[in-house]
């Protein structure tokens, strides 16, 4: 990739942001697949909560768009592979959704630990706010598969839960960047 050459980022970091920015991308594909098939078996609350959580995703990779373009650099958009698009059941979803932000989780965790080595400190601030989402993400997550596990094949609880997702709305970050 060709730098304009009035950044301060290096080849290094650029090119992980524009791999995380991707990443954040395929999470809000995933989401927006895990949406849809919960509307098409009539959880339509579960579907709810999927899509704030693709919006969610989305405003993730502006961020990173913003901050690349906000540092001079050109963004440099990848393939997305395609998402499942069945699922077993409410809780393998949920397990799939945590086990993605744990992925998520390591690969902003290793972004980080490349801006700070490559002494990008501009980065390492900008990373903070990721870092500090995911602990909500991945917490969210289990809280959602306890209640799940919870209520096993017990249909009403799976309908108060579906309720209970269906009151998740999308808050976007406070900040462009």
């Amino acid at each position: 990739m060709q730098s304009r050459g009035n950044t301060m980022l290096n080849q290094t970091v650029i090119k992980a942001l524009n791999k995380q920015l991707n990443n954040e991308l395929y999470s809000a594909y995933l989401y927006l697949s895990m949406s849809s098939y919960a509307g098409s078996v009539g959880l339509r609350g579960s579907a709810n909560w999927f899509m704030v959580q693709y919006q969610e995703e989305m405003a993730h990779a502006m961020k990173f768009y913003n901050y690349l373009n906000s540092q001079g650099e050109h963004v440099e958009l990848g393939a997305i592979a395609a998402p499942p698009a069945e699922f077993k059941g409410l809780l393998e979803m949920f397990e799939q959704t945590l086990k993605h932000e744990q992925f998520i989780t390591a690969s902003l965790n290793e972004l980080t630990d490349l801006a700070l080595k490559e002494k990008d400190h501009a980065t390492y601030i900008f990373m903070q706010w990721f870092v500090t989402e995911q602990i909500e993400e991945e917490e969210n997550d289990r809280d959602i598969i306890g209640k799940l596990k919870l209520i096993g094949d017990n249909g009403q609880g799976l309908l108060m839960l579906d309720n209970e997702l269906a009151t998740r709305v999308f808050v976007p970050p406070a900040t462009a960047r």
